[in-house]
């Protein structure tokens, strides 16, 4: 009799909280916003495909989300091709190891772009594809199959996946796995994957070189500097909401292209577009400091005006983004002072110096992290802590990847 008044007790409360519970859902404000991306440019050199690799073939691929959410949505891209780009059929599921083509195929879903199959972009366009009925769990891997039913005129890649991409002749899209395929490590035609969620749910944007794009990272091992940010938000509930999006091209630059166009004519695609964008961090610039001299000296006065054009270019993203509304946090240069591709002198490192002495500075970013301090040896500030260097003197290791996000405050984003 006594358990009988306990559950008529406990009952009023339980269905209180299923209401609450209910009252909450109903409330959700849906949103969109990405749970993973990446910068789409023109591959060029040994990133480029063999011509016929991809035509005919199913081309699959693996990317980690950052946020959670009830459904999600796939967006193709074509930016780099002059000519339309023809897609027969796309799938996706959840992984059964990022290290492979497997897949769970409980998992697998058709993903359709208004109601159909096949998809054929614009020239220079993306494409966003209908809601797909599977929910992403944060910091989880999700592959990603295309079926190419003609060689694309020109190839839309990402270069620098730090991912294994699986590429077989024939319809493998609802294959468990792709065994015999061929691999690289490039995305192909695949600019972001959103989540839906609910309000408010916003996203940081990386903006930077290889740096950010993780050259030194472990291939299929996620340990960006990026990705343990992502991991360090979902370990805080009140930052959970809040997706870490990687928009960084090895060998990019500030003010000229290079691999990739450069900073300035990418921001509005790459940042200023990235649903929910709400903070920008910028660690750009070691690229233009240590190409002025690469081939041959240069005068003072051409030292003078980098520094100087460079620190535009900073202006010019801040006060863009700021347009949308998104705080800007600026990020100081790493040293690479032992770095034989560069081989940077005093007065490279004096440039590198005084561009950090501006981004330092209050009032020019709206904060800032001092990943400089954190990197250097204490011994020789011109150069990477050794057990954070990979071994070139330019890009951190997955230990010096993981110092970076760890010196990023939390509290910046709340």
């Amino acid at each position: 009799m006594r358990n009988r008044r306990l559950i008529w007790a406990v009952a009023p409360l339980l269905a209180a909280f299923g209401m609450a519970d209910a009252a909450a859902a109903k409330s959700c404000s849906s949103v969109w916003i990405p749970t993973w991306a990446s910068s789409q440019m023109l591959p060029t050199g040994e990133n480029l495909l063999p011509k016929g690799v991809l035509g005919g073939a199913t081309l699959r691929q693996v990317v980690r989300t950052s946020v959670a959410g009830q459904r999600l949505r796939v967006r193709l891209s074509n930016v780099a091709s002059p000519d339309p780009l023809g897609i027969s059929g796309v799938t996706v599921a959840q992984s059964a190891d990022p290290a492979s083509s497997a897949i769970k195929g409980e998992t697998l879903r058709r993903v359709l772009f208004d109601g159909r199959r096949e998809v054929m972009i614009p020239a220079g366009a993306e494409y966003l594809s209908d809601p797909v009925a599977l929910a992403p769990a944060a910091l989880e891997s999700l592959v990603v199959s295309i079926h190419h039913p003609e060689e694309p005129a020109a190839q839309t890649s990402h270069p620098g996946s730090r991912a294994t991409s699986y590429v077989l002749p024939g319809d493998h899209l609802n294959d468990p796995a792709m065994p015999g395929a061929k691999t690289f490590d490039h995305w192909f035609s695949l600019a972001s994957v959103e989540a839906e969620t609910c309000a408010p749910a916003g996203a940081i944007v990386a903006l930077g070189d290889s740096i950010t794009d993780g050259r030194g990272a472990t291939t299929n091992g996620n340990d960006r500097w990026t990705d343990r940010l992502a991991a360090r938000l979902q370990g805080e509930p009140r930052l959970r909401h809040l997706a870490v999006l990687n928009q960084g091209i090895g060998g990019n630059r500030l003010l000229k292209d290079g691999l990739g166009p450069n900073a300035l004519a990418r921001l509005d695609r790459d940042v200023l577009a990235q649903p929910g964008a709400r903070y920008l961090i910028v660690l750009e610039g070691i690229n233009d400091i240590g190409t002025l001299t690469r081939e041959a000296p240069v005068s003072e006065a051409a030292h003078a005006e980098l520094v100087s054009r460079m620190i535009g270019a900073y202006r010019q993203i801040v006060q863009r983004a700021h347009a949308r509304g998104i705080k800007v946090i600026g990020a100081t240069i790493l040293p690479f002072g032992s770095n034989t591709y560069y081989h940077p002198d005093a007065r490279n490192e004096a440039d590198r110096q005084a561009v950090n002495r501006w981004i330092r500075q209050p009032g020019n970013f709206d904060a800032f992290v001092d990943l400089d301090a954190v990197m250097r040896d204490p011994a020789r500030p011109d150069r990477l802590r050794a057990e954070y260097d990979v071994g070139d003197g330019l890009h951190p290791s997955p230990a010096g990847y993981r110092a970076m996000a760890d010196a990023i405050p939390l509290k910046l984003f709340q």
